[in-house]
């Protein structure tokens, strides 16, 4: 008897990626549901979710591709530039006098990309807000707030219960409810990682002269501090400090929090002013043991949750749903179960790997930089340096994080589904 279901696929989490696979999906011709704790309404206040995001060139062709370029530009910031530099306190200017840093152009690789800079900064509510009117023109249907009370996979078929009783049933579920994920545990997928005992303190500020285009990070004892340059002269700061002393960053008065900022930032770009909250966000490494499960897909954070140092958290996300998005409707269009093993292990192959490296690249980058050993600062200022004058090894570090490198998906080229 031919299994009856609700949807082709059901989206726990309405995320960054999970609406942004939504929205592949549908593209796509797959019958979605989507379900999440949290209302639109409120994923799209400024107090929901205060971090910007480096959107890596290949993947803004995505967004392009799933039509929310439109929206998204008038407040997408170029990053051409990128300084990285390792010191005891902020201030290097675009010449620094010590050699211990790395300068990246996007006019290196400008004949590669088009043109492109080296990635957009975008604020995650300006995107939240682009997907979720992209969503509401679609036939993705939105259940939310609802919960998942739990997944039970039969054959041909996972039902997930909602804790308000409801049942909808699919060839597969996907998770992309980030890293505490109740698709992942009720899958059994284990996560290996562990706790940095650091947390990011985020915050918008106003500049007191324009930033051009360049955002800053400048590894210090206690962490990375990153100025990443945002649309109407502003920055998004993006600092790493030990848990106990970032949760007094939160907690402190205004005039207290302003200090400890000018401390770490001096009177570089003629200082900083804070706009808005502050939010501080643990940091810890969560990587999902498998990608998938019987009748069940992870991606996003759900599947491997890093360190921001790098910016790629959200890019690895994307280009997890835009290479399930097409290894779904590429099976669906052949007439197989979506849900099979044999068309999941096929998404599995495509992300495994570059997933597993790039967690356990950023994982090292994080030790390498945040300590002050006077042998480990040595060996590192010396990389930085030789590094910064090998011009093919510069331009391969900047192609890999636009995400030009490897297979891509043909979202990820700028191509539909």
């Amino acid at each position: 008897m031919t299994q009856v279901h609700t949807h082709d696929v059901i989206i726990a989490g309405a995320g960054l990626s999970g609406a942004s696979f939504a929205l592949a999906a549908a593209q796509g011709g797959l019958s979605v549901a989507m379900i999440d704790p949290q209302p639109f309404e409120t994923q799209l206040a400024p107090t929901f979710d205060g971090r910007s995001t480096a959107i890596a060139w290949s993947t803004f062709r995505m967004l392009d591709a799933l039509g929310l370029g439109e929206a998204l530009r008038p407040h997408a910031c170029r990053m051409d530039h990128i300084l990285v530099t390792d010191g005891r306190r902020p201030g290097a200017a675009s010449k620094p006098a010590s050699p211990a840093y790395l300068r990246f152009d996007a006019d290196e690789i400008g004949d590669g990309n088009g043109g492109e800079p080296l990635g957009y900064m975008v604020e995650n509510r300006r995107i939240r807000a682009a997907l979720a009117e992209a969503v509401g023109r679609s036939d993705i249907e939105v259940l939310a707030p609802a919960r998942v009370a739990s997944v039970d996979v039969q054959p041909g078929a996972a039902q997930v219960t909602l804790e308000d009783g409801r049942l909808l049933s699919a060839p597969v579920v996907v998770g992309a409810e980030g890293r505490g994920s109740v698709v992942r545990k009720a899958a059994g997928i284990g996560t290996v990682g562990w706790k940095y005992d650091q947390s990011g303190v985020v915050a918008t500020v106003r500049l007191g002269r324009d930033h051009g285009n360049v955002a800053h990070e400048y590894f210090l004892p206690g962490g990375p501090f990153a100025i990443l340059p945002l649309t109407d002269r502003r920055a998004s700061l993006v600092w790493t400090e030990p848990t106990k002393r970032a949760e007094a960053l939160r907690s402190a008065s205004a005039p207290a929090f302003q200090a400890h900022l000018m401390r770490r930032f001096g009177d570089f770009l003629d200082g900083a002013t804070p706009e808005g909250p502050r939010f501080v966000y643990p940091l810890s490494l969560d990587l999902a043991e498998r990608l998938t499960a019987s009748r069940v897909a992870l991606i996003g954070d759900a599947a491997h949750g890093v360190h921001p140092v790098a910016g790629q958290g959200l890019n690895m996300g994307l280009k997890d749903a835009a290479a399930l998005a097409e290894v779904l409707i590429e099976a669906m269009r052949l007439g197989e179960d979506i849900g099979s093993e044999i068309v999941l292990d096929r998404y599995v192959r495509w992300r495994r790997f570059d997933n597993t490296v790039l967690a356990a690249g950023f994982d090292a980058f994080v030790r390498l930089f945040s300590n002050d050993i006077t042998p480990i600062r040595l060996a590192r200022d010396l990389g930085m340096a030789a590094v910064n004058r090998i011009p093919p090894l510069r331009q391969a570090f900047m192609r890999e994080a636009g995400g030009a490198t490897g297979d891509l998906p043909r979202l990820l080229r700028g191509e539909a589904v």
